[in-house]
């Protein structure tokens, strides 16, 4: 088993990504100590709410310094729904706000009749990966938001969905990745994914 550190920063669906980690056979652990995640194959950023909010607890706490620092050594990153978008540079919600800065581009809402969206989106990959390995095309994962990334290099998009126009959902630039949507809560292939990552970790 392997040991995947879930950063716990107050916000976020923490039992539920816990429990999805635990059934694919990681050794999760909920913290922010900072040595724990040093000790740590994997990281997993979750999130949900307001990115801008979100920023201030990661930043309180140092943890946008200690990603920064656990990727340059090439410690496998993931961040799921809100946790994704925090690895960004900036958001225009609630105002803007910056984000850790991982991958260039800025979080913009989502360009559709109706937000926030909520339910099951059909992803299309741009090319096979570690993250989809497994996975039909497209997959559909469960999605709950009002924003998404606009990445500045293409290359990063792993997955685009649809909903209004098209929207980003999977990033990759290993040892970083993101998801817009729940692994969590997509049942079968959402915790293949999870498999995935996990599996790509040192």
């Amino acid at each position: 088993m392997r040991p995947v550190a879930i950063l716990d920063y107050g916000m976020g669906n923490l039992r539920s990504v816990y429990k999805a980690l635990e059934h694919v056979g990681a050794q999760p652990e909920l913290t922010s100590d900072h040595a724990r995640v040093r000790e740590a194959d994997a990281i997993v950023l979750p999130g949900v709410g307001a990115m801008p909010k979100a920023m201030g607890h990661v930043r309180a706490l140092g943890l946008d310094e200690l990603l920064r620092e656990r990727v340059a050594t090439g410690v496998p990153v993931i961040g799921l729904c809100m946790g994704m978008q925090l690895l960004f540079e900036s958001t225009t919600e609630l105002g803007g706000a910056e984000g850790i800065g991982l991958l260039e581009g800025p979080v913009e809402q989502l360009d559709a009749p109706k937000i926030p969206q909520i339910g099951w989106n059909s992803v299309s990959w741009r090319r096979g990966s570690v993250l989809n390995e497994g996975l039909p095309d497209p997959c559909a994962f469960y999605h709950a938001n009002s924003f998404a990334p606009r990445p500045t290099r293409a290359e990063d998009v792993l997955g685009t969905a649809e909903y209004g126009t098209e929207f980003v959902s999977v990033v990759e630039r290993p040892p970083v990745y993101g998801l817009q949507s729940h692994p969590e809560k997509s049942g079968p292939h959402g915790l293949r994914l999870l498999e995935n990552f996990v599996r790509a970790a040192k």
